[in-house]
């Protein structure tokens, strides 16, 4: 059985490409039983508001020593990385043609569980930032629409869905994360789990 390779999404100014079939599937199977029943996950908390609010999923930050990150107002020191994802690393790297040396996991345990409008744009990741995410388990959705100046509303058709099948790598770099927001919205129709893995580069904040 043959992998799929890249296919380039259409998105205005943006560098966005899909891998479908990046893992076969019982590449994909081995791989999330491993990270569930490995990774430390844990209920990450973020300031939103003025207040301080549970992330609507469990998540992990993973890194080598040296990238602690802040997203949301709140740090995040990383946990070691466990042997399986330090594996894919060195293979993600070679087929993103970047480097990493941090990665977010996030469990959504069902529908229920979401990610909110962001862009990875944090000062730690750079001007570009090539951004490789991995899902596993369940289709869901990422849904990218463009940044508009304030007060301007987007229209439907401005919003872009992927759906994001078991084994596909996404790679996301350029100017897609200053120009585009993304999401994983809740659905109704999903009762079961998905991990994402988020490999990212982060280096030293400028001033």
């Amino acid at each position: 059985m043959l992998r799929s390779s890249w296919q380039r999404i259409d998105l205005p100014g943006a560098d966005v490409k899909l891998w479908p079939s990046w893992l076969l599937p019982h590449e994909a199977d081995v791989l999330q039983a491993d990270l569930l029943a490995t990774v430390p996950w844990e209920m990450h908390y973020i300031k939103l508001f003025g207040r301080e609010v549970a992330s609507p999923r469990l998540s992990c930050w993973i890194g080598d020593a040296g990238t602690g990150y802040t997203y949301s107002r709140t740090r995040f020191e990383p946990r070691p990385w466990p042997a399986s994802v330090m594996a894919l690393r060195r293979h993600i790297e070679a087929d993103c043609r970047a480097s990493f040396n941090s990665v977010l996991a996030n469990l959504y345990r069902d529908g229920r569980d979401s990610m909110g409008w962001h862009s990875d744009d944090e000062p730690e990741l750079g001007e570009q930032p090539v951004i490789a995410s991995l899902s596993l388990g369940v289709t869901r959705s990422l849904r990218l629409r463009r940044k508009f100046p304030r007060g301007v509303q987007a229209e439907p058709g401005d919003t872009l869905s992927l759906p994001l099948s078991h084994g596909s790598l996404l790679r996301m770099a350029g100017d897609t994360q200053r120009l585009y927001r993304h999401e994983v919205p809740k659905t109704r129709t999903v009762s079961t789990e998905r991990i994402n893995l988020t490999f990212r580069w982060v280096g030293q904040a400028s001033d």
